[in-house]
């Protein structure tokens, strides 16, 4: 009897042992409150809506749909839910929201997160909390420089990357810049950034000048350019979302570009194209981290997208599709959404997905590099479709694109 007890229990502890281990279709693993909850936290009535807003909530929820029908019964998250909450960009309303998030609605990672004064506050949240957060929408390099932590991820797009734009404008021979910028943390960083491009490659900042943000009215600034001495050949608008649209109707409407002075964009996304139509940033350089129309799998991804939000998709939509996917192929292959666990699978690993191509995800600092690309926006006679406002120039291999390993980001 005893030999017979002492193998039983032998028996039950490898079968528990087993089932802790929890690798793919492994039937165990420790999924924290029986369901994963992947939480959307952005802007979801401003100037950030329509770039990534209630549609990062539908992306996401399609990167849920594809994980099920992947994996099925072998699936390790068996249930799985989407939620979301508006920052207003406003760190301290940040701040709020995602302890909430992690401490009441138990979210297991955060996701997305533009502006960058709000994403930095996040990013402290997630390292008390010890909890995941996957940064989209903000391009502040503090995220992977001085303001690392593991627990965030810098995922989609920086101000290194942008500033490609600098560097190609500059040496297409518009050597002479007025830089205009958002005075916080995104403007200040992509000041700095294209200020490095731009010097780097031969040009000059002639002035570069803080706006608020947000803002509607960059007249001051802009019928100030052409009194500059040395006149400016660039006007580089450092504004996303709606204050570039902004800026562009006040660009148009005081017809610098009549009076010697090109328009270079900063960030730019399809949606910005969309609101002001092709006319009005016809020929205009920019950076880009994906295009909707750029390959077959990019198309038909955008497809289904737009069959559930009636528009093409931003990158920065299908950026959260990706990190969403990546974070469940975590969970998924370690058996576990302990964030700890997760962070071990997520550094280092190397994919391609319908986002990021050849991309690595930078164990040093949690960078996503990927392929990056120089486009130009068509005029309207080239547009053969809605939407197809892009013309990809070069890629830009995902080596070149990002710059190295900060030594200051201490994880």
């Amino acid at each position: 009897m005893r030999r017979t007890r002492r193998t039983a229990a032998v028996a039950v502890t490898a079968a528990l042992l087993a089932g802790c281990a929890g690798g793919p279709g492994g039937g165990g693993g420790k999924i924290s409150d029986g369901k994963v909850v992947l939480a959307v936290l952005n802007d979801q009535s401003a100037i950030y809506a329509d770039l990534s807003g209630k549609s990062s909530i539908e992306a996401v929820k399609m990167a849920v749909a594809d994980y099920r029908a992947k994996y099925g019964g072998k699936a390790v998250a068996k249930k799985i839910d989407v939620i979301s909450a508006d920052h207003q960009n406003k760190p301290d309303i940040a701040n709020t929201k995602a302890q909430e998030l992690y401490d009441r609605q138990r979210a297991d990672v955060i996701l997305d997160v533009p502006a960058s004064s709000a994403a930095l506050a996040v990013a402290n949240v997630a390292k008390s909390k010890k909890k995941i957060f996957m940064d989209i929408g903000a391009a502040t390099t503090a995220l992977e420089g001085q303001q690392c932590n593991k627990y965030t991820f810098h995922y989609g797009y920086n101000t290194h990357m942008l500033a490609h734009t600098g560097d190609a404008v500059t040496k297409d021979g518009r050597k002479n810049w007025y830089l205009v910028y958002p005075d916080y943390a995104f403007g200040q960083d992509m000041q700095k950034s294209f200020n490095a491009a731009i010097t780097g490659a031969g040009g000059k900042i002639i002035k570069a000048d803080p706006t608020p943000f947000p803002n509607d009215n960059f007249s001051t600034f802009l019928l100030k350019a052409p009194g500059l001495r040395p006149k400016p050949d660039v006007l580089g608008g450092m504004q996303a979302g709606g204050d570039l649209v902004n800026l562009v109707k006040q660009y148009n409407e005081y017809k610098l570009r009549d009076k010697g002075i090109d328009l270079a964009v900063g960030l730019m996304f399809i949606t910005d194209i969309h609101s002001l139509g092709p006319d009005a940033l016809a020929g205009t350089k920019f950076s880009d981290a994906w295009y909707w129309n750029g390959s077959p799998d990019n198309r038909a991804w955008a497809d289904r997208f737009q069959a559930k939000t009636g528009k093409r998709p931003s990158f920065a939509h299908a950026a959260n599709y990706s990190a969403a996917t990546q974070y469940l192929e975590a969970v998924q292959q370690g058996g576990t959404d302990k964030s700890d666990a997760v962070v071990q699978r997520l550094e280092g690993k190397k994919f391609n997905d319908v986002f990021a191509k050849n991309a690595t995800i930078r164990a040093e600092d949690h960078l996503l590099l990927h392929d990056s690309y120089l486009a130009q926006v068509k005029p309207s006679n080239e547009v053969k479709e809605p939407w197809d406002y892009e013309k990809i120039l070069k890629t830009i291999p995902a080596a070149e694109a990002f710059q190295a390993a900060d030594p200051a980001c201490k994880l």
